[in-house]
């Protein structure tokens, strides 16, 4: 076997698969799908043929031509970071380019989240959404799992009347179930009989565009929408006090699409929509195509939480259109990405806005390296990760180095350049995953001798901060800066200093305040500045992180309040990690795993995960 990522079981001699077609039964009182794939290899092939699967029952795999079942085997224990692998045996007298699989998922899919009724905003109806970066598509439907196999699909979702479906796909049709339909008449265990009940609904989706299986996304609900702009409609349960003020947040993200039109190409994807998912969602934002997957918490009543829209729009085109090859080289999705970001909000919201945010991420990626002192791989672009759960070593590393080494692109050959550049490495390899080496390639021969002028492998290979990185610069940076500093020596910043800052200028000066200070100056920061009431949780979790780090008890109820009430990873991970690291602070720790016990239903399986990886960690 020769593996083509560190992640999955996928052979690189064997042939890729291009196309799926799907028939899913949703069972929402056992938390379970039941599905029918058809897949269409890129080439005939005989022999064995590797797959991906997690939690996933495989009832049957059967010819296209006979329905006559095709030898296959389930690896006997599964890896504890790939899964289980499945082996396909294609017999040689009728050399096959696709099969049947029949399966079912399993409630503890890692990839799904099923919501009960007092899960979801509406308190009415049950709920499911899916997460399948990096590595979980796989306990949705078997499939070759990495980033380099680019798919397109179709599906059915046999789901509730009462509910409806959204997809990352173009969707066809919103029917009554029909006998037979797709490849319903092979689902297991009778369930191709309950595909017709009066009381489901069949909804159609098309992906006719390949991408990698991680952007594979659905989510199930009562749901509603807005209409904010010709190709943007805002989705979320149908509640309208969620819905009005998502709308009002992300009014601007038509003007948003044209700047990145303008500054990367045409936008390729047709439809643009969002929906804000209930507050369990890990991340603040997943950039399936057509269809972004918000949480909540990016809903501040400002607009400002259209930066996390700008960064899954800049995807579009760095990430969706070109994908890294596998998760060792996540920083040319991301790197590039944070730049494309930055770029759009400085043309939208001005240039001040875009250095607040580089200047945040500036402060988190060298609050990574202290992270990863012991472990000085993961500070690399280009990182060793066989054996390694990519969810455990997510970071800003590729984010926020892999925007600075752009940026010094950027600086070493003028902006003009560097955005021509861009535009003809989108359009050279649109639709293509690659590796740190093919884009190193096509930097050289399109800026001849940048390798002179910039140290291309202690960038991409060399670990920490290169000494040619960048900390941003504007009057309004430098001031939020020195006020932090002059927090040191015991100064607390006047109303009128604070009086037009908005949440980002909040979290770039807490980010900058010291690590512990007296648990007095906690307190008498939130008594001017009521920052503990904070409805940016951006605000909010770097005061209760400080909090907690200078032992400042009193707001200990805050936190607890804070965890149980979302699952964003950006927020659950220095939370918990303040409460459990170091030695002794007993209480703490015991107070982080009641919390947790109490509140890990609601987390999703990839965020349980991560809590549990830091409790491994440090108790």
């Amino acid at each position: 076997m020769a593996p083509l990522d560190p992640h999955s079981f996928t052979d690189s001699h064997h042939p890729l698969t291009t196309d799926i077609s799907l028939s899913l039964y949703l069972d929402f009182p056992s938390a379970t799908i039941h599905g029918v794939a058809f897949f269409i290899l890129k080439s005939p092939h005989v022999g064995q043929l590797s797959f991906d699967t997690r939690s996933l029952s495989i009832h049957q795999v059967l010819s296209p031509i006979t329905l006559s079942p095709l030898p296959f085997s389930l690896s006997s224990s599964p890896d504890p970071i790939k899964g289980t692998q499945l082996s396909i045996s294609l017999p040689g007298g009728d050399v096959l380019s696709s099969f049947f699989i029949v399966f079912s998922t399993s409630p503890s899919s890692s990839a799904l989240q099923w919501l009960s009724p007092p899960q979801t905003f509406n308190k009415k109806h049950p709920f499911v959404y899916t997460q399948c970066q990096c590595i979980h598509a796989r306990s949705i439907f078997p499939c070759q799992d990495t980033p380099a196999a680019r798919i397109r699909y179709s599906a059915l979702l046999n789901v509730p009347r009462e509910l409806s479906a959204v997809m990352s796909a173009r969707h066809v049709d919103r029917r009554s179930p029909v006998s037979g339909e797709g490849h319903s008449h092979l689902l297991p265990g009778g369930f191709n009989s309950l595909w017709c009940s009066e009381t489901r609904v069949v909804e159609e989706f098309q992906m006719n565009q390949p991408i990698p299986p991680y952007l594979f996304a659905f989510a199930v609900g009562e749901l509603g929408f807005r209409e904010v702009g010709p190709r943007t409609r805002v989705y979320s349960e149908a509640v309208n006090s969620v819905l009005d003020a998502a709308a009002k947040e992300f009014a601007g993200t038509e003007e948003m699409i044209r700047q990145g039109e303008k500054l990367f190409g045409d936008y390729d994807w047709e439809r643009f929509d969002l929906l804000v998912l209930p507050p369990s969602f890990p991340y603040g934002g997943m950039e399936n195509p057509r269809m972004v997957f918000l949480t909540p918490t990016v809903i501040k009543g400002d607009a400002s939480g259209a930066q996390v829209v700008a960064h899954e729009l800049a995807h579009s085109w760095t990430g969706n259109l070109i994908t890294n090859m596998n998760n060792e080289h996540f920083w040319l999705n991301e790197g590039f990405t944070t730049y494309a970001e930055r770029r759009i909000v400085e043309a939208v919201q001005g240039e001040d806005r875009a250095i607040l945010n580089t200047g945040i991420g500036w402060k988190g990626l060298n609050e990574e390296m202290e992270r990863f002192k012991d472990n000085l791989e993961f500070t690399k672009l280009k990182n060793n990760q066989e054996g390694v759960d990519p969810d455990a070593v997510y970071s800003e590393v590729p984010y926020e180095k892999g925007f600075q080494f752009l940026w010094r692109i950027e600086r070493q050959i003028g902006r003009p350049a560097f955005d021509e550049f861009i535009k003809k490495y989108i359009a050279t390899f649109k639709f293509k995953s690659i590796d740190t080496h093919t884009f190193l390639k096509f930097l050289k021969a399109n800026v001849p001798g940048i390798e002179k002028e910039i140290d291309l492998v202690l960038w991409t290979e060399g670990t920490g901060i290169p000494p040619d990185a960048y900390e941003p610069v504007s009057n309004l940076y430098t001031k939020i800066v020195s006020l932090a500093n002059e927090f040191k020596l015991g100064r607390m910043p006047r109303e009128d200093e604070v009086a037009d800052w908005r949440g980002q200028e909040w979290e770039l000066y807490l980010e900058n305040l010291p690590k512990v200070i007296e648990a007095s100056q906690v307190l008498a920061l939130d008594e001017r500045y009521r920052l503990s009431e904070s409805k940016d949780y951006e605000v909010k979790v770097a005061f209760l992180q400080l909090a907690i780090m200078s032992q400042c008890r009193n707001f200990y109820g805050e936190v607890e309040k804070t965890l149980k009430e979302v699952g964003r990873m950006k927020y659950l991970r220095p939370l918990y990690r303040a409460l459990v690291q170091g030695k002794g602070k007993e209480e703490d720790k015991i107070l982080a795993k009641r919390v947790f016990s109490e509140a890990r239903e609601c987390y999703h399986p990839i965020a349980r995960g991560v809590v549990e990886s830091i409790f491994a960690k440090h108790l």
